[in-house]
């Protein structure tokens, strides 16, 4: 069982920047690759990227590449997720997500996860 918490979230003019965080609980961290997804209301939730458990592997979705950059602590037990150069079209609730990682790849979809945090809102300004 994992248990996630995002923070970091807030208001921002665009062209700046933010660093959201997922805490997870648990000794076993090291075992799970974590994604992030964003959301607005409406919408379905889109994949913003993912890192594998050891931290080693990174993708992030076309969308926000050379913008947004995801890392993993796992002394720490947490993923960042920082983003720079932040647009209007970036506001939205942010999730990440977690799910034991048996290198299967990039895990891109919302099905792929089993554990989710809460949520943290993201709100660029122009």
């Amino acid at each position: 069982q994992v248990q996630l918490v995002e923070s970091g979230g807030g208001v921002v003019q665009a062209g700046g920047s933010l660093r959201l965080s997922c805490a997870a609980s648990g000794r076993t961290f090291s075992r799970y690759a974590v994604g992030w997804f964003r959301q607005t209301p409406g919408k379905e939730r889109e994949f913003v990227g993912t890192v594998s458990k050891s931290g080693s592997l990174t993708y992030v979705a076309v969308s926000v590449q050379g913008r947004f950059t995801i890392s993993k602590d796992n002394a720490k037990n947490t993923v960042y997720l920082q983003m720079n150069s932040l647009k209007p079209e970036d506001t939205a609730l942010y999730f990440c997500a977690a799910v034991e990682d048996y290198g299967l790849g990039y895990l891109q979809s919302r099905e792929d996860y089993t554990y989710w945090g809460q949520g943290t809102q993201v709100t660029v300004s122009s």
